[in-house]
């Protein structure tokens, strides 16, 4: 029998990994950061353990996000306004 929190660890893994195709320091280091710290708790077997990994991981989702947004935000204040009114 499948462990049913293993679904959810791909699941994450693999939304991780598609947020960092946008990455300011790039694709490629953030794939290497993101592998490395999966393969770092890779041997974690309490479900409970798990489930904050888990929680973890999506907190860094809401902040990869955020970061994304603030930096679509930047980019079209810059298209719009000149620096004069960001003083």
């Amino acid at each position: 029998m499948a462990n049913p929190l293993r679904s959810e660890v791909i699941k994450l893994y693999k939304h991780l990994l598609y947020l960092g195709k946008d990455y300011p320091k790039g694709a490629t280091y953030f794939k290497e950061r993101l592998k490395c710290s999966f393969m770092k708790n890779k041997d974690v077997t309490d479900p409970e353990k798990i489930k904050a990994l888990v929680k973890r991981g999506d907190f860094v989702i809401k902040e990869l996000e955020a970061l994304y947004y603030l930096r679509k935000y930047r980019t079209m204040k810059h298209r719009y306004y000149d620096d004069k009114h960001d003083k």
